[in-house]
């Protein structure tokens, strides 16, 4: 930093706030930290009373705060993200469509590690609308070391941090299982709450089978969706460990093995997961939960789903922090720790 007459300022950075008071006008910076002085701003300092500035020294091992700035938008600016511009080191990042926000937390933080720069994202793997803000970076100084920054660069490589993943078209078939529906004894108050969901997200539902509490019918039932060409196969109830609750080992004869029979997730503890074949077709069994409580582990689940996102049992083993969910008189889910 160094002391330089006004009139001598133009392309020189400004190391503080200049501020104007006009009484009864205004009370405010006319000119903030990091502005570059161009020649029409020389008269605007001066009647500020401003006849001489402090300036930042021209360094070549220094970036000023707004370069830096790029570079940190540019490691996180990923698949269908866009950017604000940038302002006293500062830029955001938004959605450029709805799908899923992928954050690769291992690098996020990495570089919040390196100190004098920061990168503020709201929670990864779940949706998110087409505009809505994803993260803010910014340079804590007015400058900071080009090789800080170039360590930066080197350390996340060609990956962006944050990705927004769009939903992909998927063709559901529903299992409905229980011999209390199949014989008409109850209404089937469970394919609607799951249809809906679906809906959501841009699937096509294929239609729906009764197959009882067979486990020879259920699994006929999703192998037949297969074979129509379904890409989604969501079996409903029947999940729990009574003798008579056959979903679990239809899907298993289907699938071969499932990624997770049980989660850390509640509601939503009996939830199931495999995958068919090659295609890695999603089979999902659906505890009763997702029928009458208004958000479980099926909406933690579905999104990513919908991306093509292949779940693992790390994942599932992950989600015990924020999978319990309060039950809230108002919910307003997303905005709240379930899932988080």
């Amino acid at each position: 930093m160094k002391l330089i007459k006004t009139e001598d300022a133009v392309g020189h950075v400004l190391c503080h706030d200049i501020t104007q008071i006009i009484k009864g006008v205004t009370k405010d910076a006319v000119f903030r930290k990091g502005h570059i002085v161009t020649e029409e701003d020389i008269p605007v300092l001066l009647s500020v009373g401003k006849e001489n500035l402090y300036v930042w020294e021209n360094d070549e091992s220094m970036m000023h705060e707004n370069e830096a700035a790029e570079v940190l938008c540019a490691i996180c600016k990923g698949m269908n993200v866009s950017r604000g511009g940038v302002k006293e080191g500062k830029i955001e990042l938004f959605a450029e469509c709805d799908g899923v926000l992928r954050i690769d937390r291992e690098k996020l933080n990495a570089v919040n590690s390196f100190g004098q720069m920061m990168i503020a994202t709201r929670h990864g793997d779940f949706p998110v609308k087409k505009g809505d803000k994803l993260a803010g970076t910014r340079i804590i100084p007015l400058v900071i070391e080009k090789e800080k920054m170039d360590r930066v660069k080197a350390l996340c490589g060609e990956e962006a941090i944050l990705d927004v993943m769009p939903y992909m078209p998927r063709k559901a078939g529903i299992v409905t299982t229980g011999s209390e529906v199949l014989k008409g004894r109850i209404k089937d108050e469970f394919t609607p709450v799951v249809m809906e969901k679906l809906r959501e997200f841009g699937a096509e539902i294929a239609g729906q089978k009764l197959s009882g509490d067979d486990s020879a019918v259920i699994e006929k039932c999703i192998r037949e969706f297969i074979d129509e060409g379904c890409d989604l196969i969501l079996c409903t109830g029947g999940m729990s460990v009574d003798p008579d609750d056959r979903t679990p080992l239809a899907i298993r004869n289907v699938c071969g093995s499932a990624v997770t029979y049980g989660a850390p997730v509640l509601p939503g503890a009996m939830f199931m997961l495999s995958y068919y074949g090659d295609e890695n077709i999603p089979v999902m069994g659906l505890p009763g939960c997702v029928m009458y409580a208004k958000r479980t582990i099926f909406d933690l689940v579905l999104p990513r789903i919908m991306t093509g996102e292949t779940l693992t049992k790390e994942d599932f083993d992950r989600m015990g922090e924020g999978g319990l969910c309060l039950g809230c008189d108002i919910c307003t889910f997303p905005n709240c720790g379930f899932g988080k």
